[in-house]
C-alpha cells in the first residue's frame, strides 16, 4: 500500500520496484486498482512522465493491465498447465506477434515460449498460462 509521507522516491525505477514488491507480497492483490498516476505523483512528488514510465513498466512486465473506464489493475495469476519438453527439444522465449496476441487474447507484457521438438515440430505457449516441464 502507498503510504503518504513515506520515503521519497525519485526515479521511475524505484517507484516500479516499490509497486512490484507490493504486488509480489500481496499488498496489492490480483484485481486491485493500482493508485492513480495523480495519487502517485502527489504522494512521492514525482513528475507525470516519471510515474507514467513506472506504471508502463509494470504493464510491460505483465504484472498489471489497463481496464478501460476503471484504471490499471494487478493482473490475476492463474494455475499454469505443464508443457513437457522432451529430449532434444529447444525452447525460445520471445514477445508474441500481433497475430498471437489476438489468437491467445494476451494482455500486454506477456511473453510466449516456443517449444521445438527434436523432429522439428513446434508449438507456441503463452507464459502466463503454461510452464515448461523438463525431463
Amino acid at each position: 500500500m502507498i503510504v503518504p509521507g513515506g520515503p521519497r522516491i525519485d526515479t521511475a525505477a524505484k517507484l516500479t520496484a516499490l509497486l512490484r514488491e507490493q504486488i509480489m507480497s500481496g499488498q496489492l492483490a490480483p484485481g486491485a486498482l493500482i493508485p492513480s498516476e495523480q495519487t502517485l505523483r502527489q504522494t512521492y512528488g514525482l513528475a507525470r512522465g516519471t510515474v507514467a514510465k513506472a506504471v508502463r513498466a509494470l504493464r510491460n512486465e505483465g504484472l498489471a493491465t489497463h481496464v478501460v473506464g476503471y484504471g490499471v489493475v494487478v493482473r490475476p495469476v492463474g494455475e499454469k498447465e505443464d508443457v513437457p519438453a522432451g529430449p532434444g527439444s529447444t525452447v525460445d522465449i520471445r514477445m508474441p506477434s500481433p497475430a498471437e496476441v489476438e489468437a491467445w487474447e494476451l494482455p500486454e507484457g506477456v511473453p510466449v515460449f516456443v517449444v521445438v521438438d527434436a523432429d522439428g515440430t513446434g508449438q507456441v505457449y503463452p507464459a502466463d498460462r503454461y510452464r515448461l516441464r523438463v525431463g
